[in-house]
C-alpha cells in the first residue's frame, strides 16, 4: 500500500463519517417528526380495526349469554 493511499483513506474515512453524521442530524430535524406522525396515524387506524373485533366478540357474547338465560333448560 502507497503512503498517498494510505493517506486518502485517512481523509475519506473521516469526511464520510461526518457527512453521514450531518446527514442523520438533518434527518431527525427535519424528517423524522413527519415519519412519527404516519406511524401513529397507521397504529391508531390499526388499533381501531382491531377494536372493532374485540366489540364485535364482545356483543356475541353478551348475546350469547341473554339468550341462555331466556331459554328454559331442558
Amino acid at each position: 500500500m502507497s503512503n498517498a493511499f494510505a493517506a486518502l483513506i485517512w481523509w475519506v474515512v473521516p469526511i464520510i463519517a461526518i457527512i453521514g453524521a450531518l446527514g442523520y442530524v438533518v434527518w431527525v430535524t427535519k424528517f423524522q417528526a413527519k415519519f412519527e406522525n404516519e406511524t401513529m396515524r397507521s397504529m391508531g387506524q390499526f388499533q381501531r380495526f382491531q377494536s372493532t373485533f374485540r366489540d364485535r366478540a364482545e356483543l356475541d357474547a353478551k348475546a350469547a349469554s341473554e339468550k341462555e338465560r331466556t331459554e328454559p333448560s331442558a
